[in-house]
């Protein structure tokens, strides 16, 4: 019998109304059987480990990702998947900051949650957790069907490092921008094979070293010199520079000043687009040429997410610059695509 482990860590997904305070509160998970007796029908061996306490997903920070990861590496020879509930807020957060962690993946990790809490009446949380569950267990040919990091929401699933929560109201809460779905769920089941990651062939390894000394320096026109020098004179090993279109920024003196300052120090300063969509392409415009010039790197097309969690991951592994710097701008986990 297939063998999935659900890892409760919160959100709305596992609320239910009391009917005395008329507010949400948390059930027991233990009893995820009574609430949702659909499962039963799934024929898998569940188990479940929740958090306690259970939180909210905006207090998740890199030591619950370390929990995680850990809770993972302890139960990977028992089970053949892995499903984490967890509130939507942070869920990109969370799936892209393990895809980097869990090395040599070769088995589903797959996250979802819901908008609408489980005892509801027209919630979506009963089928966001029936078809995670379908999606871990899904094997072919005795091999994973999606054996990576994912995100599953509304009948689609997302790479979880190519994803971003773009509405708080609607039950289609997420979206991948810069890359397809690797699945979809309708009458049947169906995989998009060519854009799932191969199973790894490696040992499986958690890397639980995270290092969160980062900036992030949003641009906008008319900013100040202050407000750039409180990000690039602070004693931050990097800095996310989230930039206009294609990577460009103001050309002012003074503000090209701060930046090579900062690269001059040592900080990693990484370019990445406001935009959801599409990638920054460095030196295409004259606005971004001075930051090619000075050592910028570019974050391509990767979401705000995943170059956040990237960097806390080559950061925590201690690697000289040069490495850091090669490895910032490659495709570790499938997280970015590189334009010529």
């Amino acid at each position: 019998m297939t063998k999935i482990l659900i890892i409760y860590t919160g959100g709305t997904i596992g609320m239910v109304n009391d009917p005395h305070k008329g507010t949400l509160i948390p059930f027991d998970f233990g009893q995820i059987q009574q609430n949702v007796p659909e499962l039963a029908r799934l024929n898998y061996d569940l188990e479940v480990h929740s958090f306690d306490p259970i939180l909210d997903s905006s207090n998740m920070d890199a030591q619950v990702w370390i929990a995680l990861a850990r809770i993972i590496e302890k139960n990977y020879d028992a089970f053949d998947g892995f499903v984490i509930l967890h509130g939507s807020d942070t869920m990109a957060y969370t799936a892209s900051a393990l895809s980097f962690m869990l090395e040599n993946l070769a088995k589903p990790v797959v996250l979802t949650g819901s908008q609408l809490p489980i005892g509801e009446i027209r919630t979506d949380a009963k089928e966001n957790l029936i078809t995670a569950l379908e999606i871990a267990a899904t094997r072919k040919n005795g091999v994973a069907r999606v054996p990576e990091v994912c995100i599953y929401f509304d009948f689609q699933l997302f790479r979880g490092n190519r994803s971003i929560k773009y509405d708080s109201d609607k039950f289609e809460a997420f979206q991948s921008p810069n890359y397809p779905l690797l699945a979809e769920a309708g009458v049947n089941l169906e995989f998009f094979n060519n854009y799932i990651q191969e199973p790894s062939s490696g040992t499986f390894l958690v890397n639980d070293k995270l290092n969160t000394n980062i900036g992030v320096l949003k641009l906008y026109p008319g900013i100040s010199k202050a407000a750039v020098e409180a990000i690039t004179t602070s004693s931050l090993d990097a800095i996310v520079l989230e930039t206009f279109g294609a990577g460009n920024t103001s050309t002012a003196p003074w503000f090209l000043n701060c930046l090579q300052e900062a690269a001059d120090q040592g900080k990693i300063i990484v370019d990445i687009s406001q935009c959801q969509a599409g990638s920054v392409e460095l030196g295409k415009y004259e606005t971004s040429r001075k930051l090619q010039q000075m050592g910028i790197l570019s974050g391509y097309d990767m979401t705000f997410e995943a170059t956040i969690t990237k960097l806390m991951f080559l950061l925590g592994k201690g690697l000289d610059k040069a490495e850091l710097r090669t490895l910032m701008e490659q495709s570790l986990r499938g997280e970015l695509t590189r334009t010529l």
